[in-house]
């Protein structure tokens, strides 16, 4: 993707405080990166490398990745673990998959193995703890992929033990709203990819702009409509930390573009930093 359709990577800082988080997880740095889509000129290899150097600069104690390593055939993934096998924590690297990752069964598993061969523990329904009991690393399954189904992992975490979770769709929260989720990470949106400034991305308001879109292209909206309705329901949720009854989700704007690119709309590394905060209600926060 070329630069002037990318923008600069930006580096979003964001301290979250967690409900009965250990003393000595106070201060335990996370770095997220999202939605690599890395084929063809879906991302530079440039932007990639600066990403991947700016995930380690801080010297973080988790890595976590949330999906859409490819973008279509699986093979690109080959060229990609090289970038992925400079990333370097404390506690290790996790991923899960995002929809592009599923396209096919042997897509989905030709990922999974490219990973797990350096070393990045795939999450597929499955829950760790990478920093010991005092915090636990959820990895849901993609919601299109036909085995998203949170309830039987969630069903076997103690509900006293603070949780990141990690799911590629912010759709997903609406589901993940029954159980405790102290920390969503998501992505799959690319933050919208074409952002009104002061207003948000510009196919939640689609409908409210369509005189910016040529006359002769008119005939198509319904189609594109579909189109952004298909990617995610939630267009409201395309970037950003959002509160959600009592769980609190952030969503990554993602590294890759589709056509036509990014206009207000960077790519992103995130780095949080986990606080505990003892007075904090069981299941959720008060900021």
């Amino acid at each position: 993707m070329k630069p002037l359709r990318t923008g600069k990577l930006r580096i979003e800082r964001l301290v979250v405080p967690f409900a009965k988080l250990p003393q000595h997880l106070h201060g335990l740095k996370i770095v997220q990166l999202s939605d690599i889509h890395f084929a063809n000129d879906q991302l530079s290899p440039r932007l990639l490398a600066q990403a991947i150097a700016a995930a380690n600069r801080n010297d973080p104690d988790i890595i976590v990745l949330t999906g859409d390593f490819i973008h279509k055939e699986p093979e690109p993934i080959d060229k990609l673990v090289p970038y992925l096998r400079q990333l370097q924590a404390r506690h290790g690297i996790y991923a899960i998959l995002g929809n592009h990752d599923n396209y096919t069964p042997q897509a989905r598993t030709y990922v999974t193995r490219a990973l797990s061969r350096i070393g990045i523990c795939v999450l597929w329904n499955r829950v760790v703890y990478p920093a010991g009991d005092g915090l636990a690393l959820v990895g849901l399954a993609d919601i299109w992929s036909g085995e998203f189904d949170p309830a039987p992992v969630f069903r076997d975490l103690d509900p006293n033990v603070p949780r990141i979770v990690l799911s590629h769709n912010p759709d997903t929260a609406e589901t993940l709203k029954r159980w405790r989720c102290d920390l969503i990470l998501s992505g799959h949106t690319h933050g919208g990819q074409l952002v009104i400034p002061g207003l948000g991305p510009l196919p939640k308001y689609l409908g409210f702009f369509r005189w910016l879109i040529p006359n002769f292209l008119h005939p198509y909206l319904p189609l594109l409509d579909k189109e952004c309705e298909y990617i995610t329901r939630h267009w409201e949720w395309a970037s950003g930390m959002f509160r959600l009854g009592r769980n609190r989700m952030y969503v990554n704007r993602g590294l890759g573009s589709h056509f036509p690119g990014r206009i207000f709309c960077p790519p992103e590394v995130t780095e949080l930093v986990a606080i505990a905060q003892p007075n904090a209600p069981k299941h959720g926060f008060d900021v």
